[in-house]
């Protein structure tokens, strides 16, 4: 058997879990070899994870994307790279579900962008490409005989969709025009340095935390898992072994039920089983098994060494030394977590950036040589928010809401129709999320944008896509306040009916200029999946004495209409698009309590909790259009969606009893 002898190693996503171990053994073993690791830094990558290798004179790290040409093919000229092992990839099956379209960009167009470079530079003698067993789809439950490297590729979600689809171009370039590939597919991985998305990091650290384990549908499952030592073995034999053209499974015949897998967890952390687990809703499909033919990797002289038992018990014990490797998780120790998939989505520790130094080039982008450390410096704020809207109604109470939560945050000074104060805001801020409660609403109600159109249109409109547009440049999520009065009861949804508008119901009221504005840009922010747009409908706050406070409006004119609608309580909701910026949520969300309260109702509670002398009339829509300049929306919005997110909301008259009256009781 002929023994593959590497001299300058490319290895892609080395920042990342598998392909650090990789990344680290191949530096100790084979001091002769250089290793250069090319990383973007994505939400699941950690410089921290390369720390053993930091220090090694034959190491040296790139920041940037496999999707850059330029960047790449500059690497492999300058660095003389002769090998690449391919480890880049979004890999995380939720999120693939609402964010298909990142995972072809990183998977399929970054492979071949990879592909391309090694045609042009034609000096690459071993291209391994790193696959799932995904691809091959799930295995039926009584099969005794694992997939082989023939068998067919079948993949079921958009993740494995875009590695069979990687790996076509991969197979397509090896017969083209020779490429010496080689092609690995491989059960789940599991040990230290994992992102807790994945579910053997994410039951250790809910179990670290005495919370429940949740449990995609009914738990039975089947996976096989391999420890991360082993399969940083199995490449390393690969790379030296392995034969050009060939396919190779990495994996193990021993297999585990899901429900099984929390239980081992639970009695290492001493908990009871029965109160820990809990079965959530399952993903739009979930593969029932994956079971591969490894015999083909083992006739190269491989073979697994660690026990399920040691290699979980190693594990357990790193989190608990490590609970603070990733900083702030919370986002993805949710049953279906969706991370925020663009470079910037996580801050990455101080120390990646105190202690690298920077070498420009004409023809590159950046790279990024991390030098030696001795020891972890303390990690930048977990989140930090650009706020605008400081003078307004919900920009002041969000940072109230910042304050109280201790979390960091500064009020944007840039104008939002200014693209360049926006950019300076976060460069100097540099925030991980930012808030957009800017806009205008009139002075002092919507009448007012009528008669200021063009104003009306730079704020509302275009300021607001100059917003999330740089957002989108710099990698960050935007959440926009916007409204739920573009819509107007109508047949398909009458008013008493219980039939709420949608997130996705197309807007139908366009009685006013400042709807047809919010209408406008909401439409527009679709083509942005940096957005999470939160429609508000008639906020409500505790703050009685606040003129914007629908409660303070209504409760000072002398007569108001009686219509049911959709409201927002500000004290309640807010608190929530905290934790939606928490937990990387983008798309439109009607941003209600669930159900309707009339004027009427609202004011009976107003004469019961706060003055019982209150008294009021009511006029018919025909007459209050007599002392308007434009028509007002009256809706109900759907909340069922965020209601799912946020099981906890309260429906809208629990939530102004609560919120509202109750504190504000006067005896």
């Amino acid at each position: 058997m002929a023994t593959y002898t590497p001299k300058n190693i490319l290895i892609t996503g080395a920042a990342g879990f598998i392909a650090s171990h990789v990344a680290n053994r191949l530096v100790r073993n084979y001091p002769d070899y250089k290793i250069v690791v090319l990383d973007k830094l994505d939400y699941c990558s950690n410089l921290k994870n390369l720390i053993p290798s930091q220090s090694s004179p034959n190491f040296k790290f790139v920041k940037g994307d496999i999707g850059s040409a330029d960047l790449v093919n500059y690497l492999l000229i300058t660095e003389s790279i002769d090998t690449i092992m391919h480890f880049a990839a979004q890999t995380h099956v939720d999120n693939s579900f609402g964010n298909s379209f990142e995972f072809t960009k990183n998977n399929i167009y970054g492979t071949h962008v990879l592909l391309e470079a090694c045609k042009v530079t034609g000096q690459i003698r071993r291209f391994i490409h790193v696959s799932t067993d995904e691809v091959y789809g799930e295995t039926d439950e009584d099969a005794v005989v694992g997939n082989h490297e023939a068998s067919q590729l079948l993949p079921t979600n958009p993740y494995s969709a875009t590695k069979a689809g990687a790996e076509m171009l991969v197979m397509a370039y090896g017969r083209s025009y020779g490429l010496p590939v080689i092609t690995t597919r491989g059960n789940n991985v599991y040990g230290p340095n994992q992102f807790p998305e994945k579910l053997i990091p994410k039951f250790i650290l809910l179990a670290m935390r005495g919370k429940v384990l949740p449990i995609h549908g009914d738990g039975t499952n089947v996976r096989s898992y391999l420890y991360c030592e082993d399969v940083a073995e199995a490449f390393e034999v690969i790379l030296h072994k392995g034969e050009v053209g060939h396919v190779y499974n990495v994996g193990t015949k021993k297999e585990r039920r899901v429900i099984d897998v929390a239980k081992d967890i639970c009695k290492l952390f001493s908990m009871d089983p029965e109160t820990s687990i809990k079965f959530v809703e399952n993903r739009p499909f979930n593969d029932q098994r994956y079971f591969l033919d490894d015999q083909k990797l083992k006739n190269l002289g491989w073979s697994e060494q660690t026990v399920w038992e040691d290699g979980l018990k190693k594990t357990i014990e790193w989190y608990t030394q490590n609970p603070d490797w990733w900083g702030d998780v919370s986002g993805a120790l949710l049953p279906h977590p969706r991370m925020l998939m663009m470079p910037g989505g996580r801050q990455f520790d101080s120390e990646e950036g105190k202690d690298t130094s920077y070498i420009s080039s004409p023809n590159q982008t950046q790279m990024v040589v991390p030098t030696s450390k001795s020891s972890v410096s303390s990690q930048k704020p977990a989140l930090k928010f650009l706020i605008y809207g400081r003078t307004g109604w919900i920009g002041g109470l969000l940072g109230q809401l910042c304050d109280k939560q201790g979390i960091p945050f500064e009020y944007g000074k840039g104008r939002l129709e200014d693209r360049s104060s926006l950019t300076a805001d976060i460069r100097n801020i540099k925030p991980t999320h930012v808030f957009n409660a800017a806009g205008l609403t009139g002075r002092p109600n919507v009448d007012w944008c009528e008669s200021h159109k063009t104003e009306t249109i730079r704020t509302n409109v275009a300021g607001t896509l100059t917003l999330a547009d740089v957002c989108r440049e710099h990698g960050l999520l935007m959440l926009n306040f916007a409204t739920g009065c573009i819509f107007e009861y109508d047949a398909g949804h009458p008013q008493g009916s219980g039939i709420g508008f949608k997130e996705e119901d197309i807007p139908n009221f366009t009685g006013s200029f400042y709807s047809k504005t919010k209408a406008m840009v909401e439409e527009l922010l679709k083509e942005y999946n940096n957005v999470c747009t939160l429609r508000v409908r008639m906020p409500i706050s505790s703050d009685l004495n606040n003129p914007r406070n629908f409660i303070t409006k209504i409760s000072r004119y002398s007569k108001v209409v009686n219509i049911p609608n959709s409201m927002t309580i500000l004290d309640e909701l807010l608190p929530i698009s905290i934790e939606m910026a928490k937990r990387n949520l983008t798309g439109i969300w009607n941003f209600t309590n669930p159900g309707v309260v009339s004027h009427n109702e609202i004011l009976e509670m107003y004469k019961k909790y706060i003055d019982p002398k209150f008294q009021w009339a009511n006029f018919t829509l025909e007459e209050q259009a007599k002392v308007i300049v434009a028509p007002r929306s009256n809706n109900e919005m759907d909340a069922s969606k965020l209601k799912k997110e946020f099981p906890e909301l309260l429906p809208i008259k629990e939530s102004l009893i609560k919120y509202v009256f109750e504190p504000n009781k006067r005896t």
